[in-house]
């Protein structure tokens, strides 16, 4: 069933967020991890209730690590995030809504009597998530950066993402949804008060999204998921006209200059809570355990610098013979395009392997 997301600025108004039939059935064929399910059992019922967050935001690979959340809300990913990074891991939710850090802050007792952790592995702040040094937030003191459907209501996304570059140490990661334009968008879109509550006016260019981060510094955008959003209202379809919109998860990384050198070959070792077998990385790239894998340089440099270093077989070098037998390797470009990904998706026939995996012969 789709999700209707519904702004109090309009009663009449919702957006539909919906995945084609051929991408519900790859998520039914990928569940989210038991871990994650348990998870979010856990939290608080107030804290669920009060959050108004878009499907969960929650990379892999996480014990341990420092996590901060950028437009929290309730708190309900920081805390499902809590457990996933253990007691020795921590994790900092940012909120410029007073009421809702307020809410978040109530449950930390609960929750850590709950986990069973002796002292809290989390904190609210108040504050902006493009001025994350006026919460005193220091230079390289995070592993990961999560956004879930936030960033689209901040004027300024290029200060976002310089706070979140800052703050992120270096292999760090930000992972994070959003919703993106088919277009730039115009400026009578970008002032419509109901369009900016059910977050459209602020949606960023998706072409943008990838000068940004360059401008920023960070490595180009792996594109992880995307979903289509339809209007149901005549009068503001009238007013988006052919603008498309869609919810997309991308992760960036925050990769060291050293570390960018050549393709490579790589090699996943499995172990990963609740991606043992495979690791599904972006739409391009899913690692299966034991398979050698060709990568292009970014991925090389990502992988080598990020906390996944541990966790791949790294050599410099692609075979040159490596994609033969392998069609999806031979047939596949790199997407970087969420409409594009769309599209695909939806396409009739069988769904072709992500780069990087083994598919049967004539797949593609």
């Amino acid at each position: 069933m789709p999700i209707s997301v519904v702004s109090g600025t309009s009663p009449t108004f919702s957006l539909q967020w919906q995945l084609p039939a051929e991408s519900r059935s790859t998520r039914r064929c990928r569940p989210l991890p038991k871990a994650v399910r348990d998870a979010l059992e856990h939290v608080h019922e107030e804290v669920v209730a009060r959050y108004y967050g878009c499907g969960l935001v929650i990379p892999e690979c996480l014990l341990s690590c420092r996590i901060l959340d950028l437009g929290c809300g309730s708190g309900r990913d920081c805390y499902l995030l809590s457990q996933l990074v253990g007691e020795q891991g921590h994790v900092t939710g940012i909120d410029m809504t007073e009421g809702q850090v307020e809410v978040a802050k109530k449950h930390i007792a609960y929750h850590m009597n709950k986990f069973g952790y002796r002292k809290p592995n989390v904190e609210f702040l108040h504050g902006y998530i493009e001025k994350l040094s006026d919460a005193g937030l220091a230079d390289e003191s995070y592993d990961i950066v999560i956004s879930n459907c936030v960033i689209n209501l901040t004027p300024d996304k290029k200060a976002v993402l310089q706070e979140a570059f800052r703050v992120l140490k270096p292999g760090g990661e930000m992972y994070f949804s959003d919703v993106y334009a088919s277009q730039r968008l115009s400026e009578t879109i970008r002032k419509h008060r109901v369009l900016w509550g059910e977050c459209l006016a602020g949606a960023l260019y998706w072409r943008d999204l990838y000068s940004i981060t360059e401008e920023v510094g960070f490595s180009p955008p792996c594109l992880v998921t995307a979903s289509p959003i339809t209007i149901g209202d005549k009068e503001l379809e009238g007013i988006i006209g052919d603008c498309r919109f869609v919810s997309a998860t991308f992760r960036l990384f925050k990769v060291p200059g050293g570390s960018r050198a050549g393709p490579g070959q790589v090699i996943y070792n499995g172990g990963i809570m609740g991606h043992e077998r495979e690791l599904v990385f972006d739409a391009n790239f899913t690692f299966k355990e034991g398979e050698v894998v060709d990568v292009d340089a970014e991925m090389a440099a990502i992988l080598q610098s990020s906390r996944f270093a541990e966790e791949f077989l790294i050599r410099a070098g692609a075979s040159a013979t490596a994609a033969q037998g392998n069609c999806c390797k031979r047939a596949k470009e790199k997407i970087c395009n969420p409409f594009q990904l769309l599209e695909q998706l939806a396409a009739p026939g069988p769904a072709c392997c992500p780069r990087g995996t083994s598919g049967p012969p004539g797949c593609c």
